[in-house]
């Protein structure tokens, strides 16, 4: 039986040589078929092991790639970015909707960072990150807009990238701090300042409205406000989830409604007002109502209960479509901080917060987390008026503490306070409080709440030898990003005592770390600052320097002084050139 298989084997084997030899031509003769065996499979393994060496080698992709292949390239073709030298963009994190690296659609997430293609180059007066779309302002003011929240459905391939496309030209814009200046009086001043309030009310609520809802074929002229009385013109804007605060050079400070859920928490500051009326040249008057107040049971209860009370918002409401601009168009000022002297706002989530000019801190809206700072002892999920939050309650009364800036972004809340003791010795702490699950709070423990502002350990307190004044000056956060999912960037001021010769600013990161939005190549949360590293171990510094200048398109704009700022958004980290103003 064995006999018969072994002869048919070798029929089948001549079958075989022969009819590779009619295919492929016949260079040998028959007799010398069998001792030529072994060199001819040697040889074949040879040239079969060169090939596939030289195959894997290089990158050719051709039309019938599977998609597995066009991610490998795409991840391949992003390289670190930290050491070029020239202006560009370095990214990291997630790409689920093709905001960090819209040049690669396929590709999921950049586990550590890497070159953004869109952003060499050039160098951003400004750049915000929402969890779908994005936007930027460049050098000549032009903004752009791009990611799947704005352009649709994500492209399937890498022939569908979409970069940032030019959605309006030529308004200069620019951040409220460097607005135009005061305008002088002259005649007919009232016509003068309703027409700049206008201009300015304009572009504002068209810019956020290509933030929060990408929209960008709608635009319109909002009603101007009759409540200046001296001519003041916009410091400092900031826009939460469906609420907007604005203060003035005069320290007025105002609040505006975007949605019908504005004051879902109280962040507005105040309940009445007016919207234009559908159909008409009229006004509604409206009140929205904070959940906690309309239902205050509504967490607590086992059941829903129905609400027999109806609100004007249930009643008047639901006929208006907040998708729109044109749902309301008037900034109105918070009652509760009349005649109190404003320098800055910073509208979170769903949370407000107010700086006085002598650096004390008022906080009102969401609480669940302790994210307003008022304490351990208060337990109360909603704050509707504004309320001082005191942040020199873990040091001793002999300390003078003042409030420098407020960082917030989520659940999560940030102060840099500047503490003076009896000495007189200067120091500054990075105080945090809210939800710290993912470590965000930075000292070293992951806790769900926390109401009591606490040190960021690593970052506070810390002292640095300056050379130009030969003596120890505090080391103060340059920049801190707070992101809506809950990781942290901060960037330490460690160039501004180095001298000739020093180094640029460190980057510290913690908090959480699910989509590689740490950069460090992990997915592990940290619960204390810790510096980003190179991926040759050294640690990453972001720089400051001045040369020329392009806008998106790479036309020359201007020599100006350029720095790098890191912002945390939705899982993902872009480190861009921002133009020092």
């Amino acid at each position: 039986m064995l006999s018969r298989l072994s002869v048919k084997a070798v029929r089948s084997q001549r079958l075989y040589s022969q009819s590779a030899s009619g295919a492929y031509g016949n260079f040998s003769r028959p007799g010398r078929t069998r001792t030529a065996g072994p060199v001819t499979l040697a040889s074949s393994a040879a040239i079969t092991a060169g090939a596939l060496l030289w195959y894997s080698s290089i990158k050719t992709l051709h039309n019938d790639a599977s998609p597995a292949e066009l991610i490998d390239k795409a991840r391949d073709d992003l390289t670190i970015g930290f050491d070029d030298g020239a202006l560009g963009g370095v990214v990291w994190g997630s790409n689920n909707y093709n905001l960090i690296a819209p040049q690669s659609p396929g590709v999921e997430s950049i586990r550590t960072p890497a070159s953004a293609a869109w952003l060499q180059n050039a160098a951003l007066r400004d750049l915000a990150l929402h969890e779908r779309h994005a936007a930027c302002v460049d050098a000549r003011g032009d903004v752009y807009q791009w990611g799947d929240g704005f352009f649709g459905n994500s492209p399937s391939s890498l022939d569908a990238q979409r970069s940032p496309t030019l959605t309006l030209r030529g308004k200069h814009t620019r951040p409220p701090s460097q607005a135009l200046p005061h305008p002088q009086p002259r005649p007919g001043i009232d016509q003068d300042l309703s027409s700049a309030l206008n201009n300015l009310l304009t572009m504002l609520k068209f810019y956020l409205n290509m933030l929060f809802t990408g929209e960008k074929g709608e635009f319109f002229r909002p009603r101007a406000m009759q409540l200046f009385i001296v001519i003041s013109r916009f410091v400092s804007i900031s826009a939460g989830s469906d609420h907007l605060l604005a203060v003035t050079s005069s320290g007025r400070t105002f609040a505006h409604p975007i949605t019908k859920n504005a004051n879902s928490h109280g962040q507005l500051g105040f309940r009445k007002f007016d919207i234009p009326a559908q159909g008409s040249s009229g006004r509604t008057h409206v009140e929205l109502i904070p959940k906690s107040v309309q239902d205050p049971y509504a967490r607590s209860a086992p059941y829903n209960r129905q609400i027999t009370e109806k609100s004007v918002q249930q009643e008047v409401l639901p006929d208006y479509n907040d998708e729109k601009l044109r749902f309301s168009d008037t900034l109105f000022e918070i009652p509760g901080l009349k005649g109190i002297t404003m320098t800055q706002v910073l509208a979170a989530g769903r949370t407000s917060f107010a700086k006085t000019d002598s650096g004390r801190v008022l906080g009102w809206g969401a609480n669940e987390y302790g994210q307003i700072g008022l304490g351990g002892n208060v337990t109360l999920d909603t704050i509707t008026v504004p309320t001082e939050i005191v942040l020199s309650r873990t040091v001793s009364s002999k300390i003078r503490s003042k409030c420098l800036d407020i960082y917030s972004g989520g659940s999560l809340t940030g102060f840099t306070v500047e503490r003076i003791d009896e000495r007189g010795v200067r120091t500054v702490d990075l105080l945090m409080c809210g939800n710290g699950r993912w470590g965000g709070l930075g000292n070293n423990l992951f806790s769900n709440a926390q109401g009591n502002p606490l040190r960021a350990k690593s970052v506070s307190g810390l002292l640095e030898y300056s050379d130009k004044a030969n003596a120890l000056r505090p080391l103060v956060p340059h920049a801190l990003s707070i992101s809506p999912t809950g990781h942290v960037l901060l960037t330490l001021d460690t160039h501004e005592h180095s001298g000739s010769g020093g180094g640029g600013r460190d980057l510290l990161v913690w908090g959480a770390n699910q989509t590689y939005e740490l950069g460090n190549g992990k997915r592990t949360s940290l619960a204390a600052p810790t510096n980003l590293e190179k991926r040759d171990g050294s640690r990453v510094m972001l720089m400051k320097k001045t040369m020329k200048v392009r806008d998106m398109k790479g036309n020359a704009w201007k020599r100006s002084e350029v720095e790098q700022c890191a912002v945390g958004g939705y899982g993902n980290t872009i480190v861009y050139w921002k133009i020092v103003q």
